[in-house]
C-alpha cells in the first residue's frame, strides 16, 4: 500500500509540474468545475444535514474548557508535521520554535490539553506540505472540490497525502490512532461553530455559493503562500460586476 501511495505521489508530482505557468497566481484555473460544482452540491448537503447541527450539539453539550482542551490537544499533535515541513522548506527558526511549543506543551501542557505556550504568546507557524510543495516550485495545478474537505487545489490535495503518509506520528498505535482521530473530529466542530457566520454566508446567502466559496480559497491560499495576488479586483469584478 506505501508503495501504491508513492507511486501515485509520484504521478502526480510529474502532472503538476507540467501544468505549472508562470502568472497563474492571479487566474481561476477551474477545468474540472462542472465536477466540482456537483461535489460543492453534495458536500453542502453533508454540511447542512450532518456537521453543522452536529458541531451545533457538540457546542452546546461540551462544556468551554473541555472544547478547548480537545481543540489543543488535536493542534498539538499537528505540530511534529509542521516541524519536518518547515525543515523541508529551510525555515530552520520556525522548526526549532515549534519544536519547542511542542516539548512544553505535550510536558508542561498535560499533553497537550492545555496551551501553555500560547499564555506566554508563543505559537507555532502552520505550514503542511502543499506549502512545501510551493516552496519547491511545484505548480498550484487546477482547482478541485474534495469530498468533504472542500476547497482545494491539486497540489493542496497531493499535500495533504503526503502529510498523512510522513506524519512523524504515523506509527502510533491503533488505540492511539483513534483517540487522535476523536480529537481532530472535535477540533473540526468546534471550527464549525467559531467560523459559522462566514461559512454560513459563503454556501447559504452567496448567489453562487461555488464561486464565493473558491474566491475565498484561492485568495486566502495565495495569500497565505505570499503570493502577490495582482488580479483581485479583476476576480471580484467577475463574480459581482464592476460598480
Amino acid at each position: 500500500m506505501r508503495g501504491l501511495k508513492i507511486v501515485l505521489m509520484s504521478f502526480c508530482l510529474t502532472g503538476l509540474v507540467a501544468c505549472a505557468q508562470p502568472g497563474a497566481i492571479d487566474e481561476i484555473n477551474d477545468p474540472h468545475e462542472e465536477q466540482n460544482r456537483k461535489m460543492h452540491e453534495l458536500n453542502k448537503a453533508v454540511d447542512q444535514a450532518v456537521l453543522k447541527p452536529v458541531a451545533q450539539a457538540y457546542s452546546d453539550v461540551v462544556p468551554d474548557p473541555v472544547e478547548d482542551a480537545v481543540s489543543n490537544f488535536a493542534n498539538n499533535l499537528g505540530t511534529p508535521s509542521n516541524v519536518m515541513n518547515h525543515l523541508a522548506q529551510g525555515e530552520v527558526g520556525f522548526a526549532i520554535q515549534s519544536t519547542g511549543i511542542f516539548l512544553v506543551n505535550s510536558t508542561v501542557g498535560l499533553g497537550g490539553l492545555v496551551d501553555v505556550a500560547g499564555w506566554n504568546g508563543q505559537y507555532a507557524h502552520a505550514t503542511d506540505f502543499g506549502e512545501t510543495l510551493a516552496k519547491w516550485g511545484l505548480g498550484e495545478g487546477a482547482y478541485v472540490e474534495l469530498p468533504l474537505l472542500g476547497p482545494s487545489t491539486e497540489r493542496a490535495a497531493l499535500g495533504k497525502v503526503l502529510d498523512h503518509v510522513t506524519n512523524p506520528l504515523s506509527g502510533l498505535t491503533a488505540e492511539q490512532e483513534s483517540i487522535a482521530a476523536a480529537a481532530k473530529t472535535g477540533e473540526v466542530l468546534s471550527d464549525r461553530i467559531k467560523y459559522g457566520d462566514v461559512i454560513d454566508q459563503t454556501l447559504y446567502q452567496s448567489a453562487d455559493s461555488y464561486s464565493q466559496a473558491r474566491l475565498f480559497y484561492l485568495q486566502s491560499r495565495r495569500n497565505q503562500l505570499g503570493y502577490q495576488f495582482e488580479g483581485e479586483d479583476a476576480l471580484f469584478e467577475e463574480l459581482y460586476g464592476s460598480e
